[in-house]
């Protein structure tokens, strides 16, 4: 059975309208139908009905679905080992929140090469938006972030916290910080919940962003009070360019390591979880 057609029918199945698909994939109309007519044509099944209120699926798309899902991810997975089929017996591509690179992917990553000699690492640095659909896809073996989405196939657990600290170049105490002058931090709608609750008077600020290695730029360029990682708060601090904001308490972001259901008890996926959530320890 040819991958793509299973690709075509996981796209309609979100889509339920041969159009948009279409779009999505960029090709025909009539090229969705062929696949589609290809697929049925297989079970002898219609998987697809279609009437005036759109395209649903049957009892017998709606069966075969789990199963196309992990057909397409055995496909990805098999696809990956032949390409990089070199020295190495195994091969990982493994993703990592933007915000957790700058202070542990050489760490992290180092530790994991020493501990498994024989797999071969690629590191995705992304979104936690992003990442949750590689892995759902396929595209990824595991992912470290800070958003879960709780998909059926994806596997989630919480391996540690990071905490982020409010310092500033302008002011020193809490009731000083003016909206005005204020970066504020959406790390993860998770973070800007705790900030919100913490700081409703801030959350109008005119700048926002969600990476650290920004807000740490605007600070400097503009000057004025943000959250930063904790390791940040403490250089900043030691070198004299910014100082902790008296009264504004830390915010502590969980931080999940996701792996496709059928791969959680795996052993080179525990070990090298195990050995982030070492490095995330307090």
């Amino acid at each position: 059975m040819q991958i793509i057609l299973i690709e075509t029918f996981l796209d309609l199945m979100e889509t339920r309208n041969f159009n948009r698909t279409a779009e999505r994939l960029n090709i025909t109309q009539s090229t969705v139908t062929h696949r589609i007519n290809a697929l049925e044509a297989t079970f002898a099944r219609k998987l697809f009905a279609r009437n005036k209120g759109g395209t649903q699926p049957t009892a017998a798309g709606l069966r075969f679905l789990d199963h196309a899902k992990a057909l397409q991810h055995q496909w990805h997975e098999a696809a990956r080992a032949v390409e990089t089929a070199g020295a190495y017996e195994r091969s990982m591509r493994i993703g990592l929140q933007h915000d957790l690179a700058a202070h542990y992917a050489g760490d992290w990553l180092s530790a994991v090469r020493k501990e498994l000699p024989g797999t071969s690492i690629y590191l995705e640095v992304d979104y936690s938006n992003q990442m949750n659909r590689d892995l759902d896809a396929g595209d990824l073996d595991l992912a470290i972030l800070f958003t879960p989405h709780y998909l059926p196939d994806l596997h989630y657990e919480r391996i540690g916290d990071v905490i982020y600290e409010m310092v500033s170049n302008r002011v020193a105490d809490i009731a000083e910080v003016k909206p005005e002058d204020y970066i504020q931090a959406v790390y993860s709608p998770a973070f800007d919940r705790l900030h919100r609750q913490a700081h409703p008077g801030l959350s109008t600020a005119p700048i926002a962003s969600g990476e650290t290695t920004a807000i740490l730029a605007l600070m400097q360029k503009l000057g004025g009070s943000a959250y930063v990682p904790a390791a940040d708060a403490r250089r900043l601090i030691g070198t004299g360019t910014a100082s902790r904001v008296a009264g504004a308490e830390p915010i502590a972001q969980a931080v999940y390591a996701a792996v496709n259901v059928r791969t959680r008890h795996a052993h080179q996926h525990r070990r090298i979880i195990a050995i982030l959530q070492a490095l995330l320890a307090p």
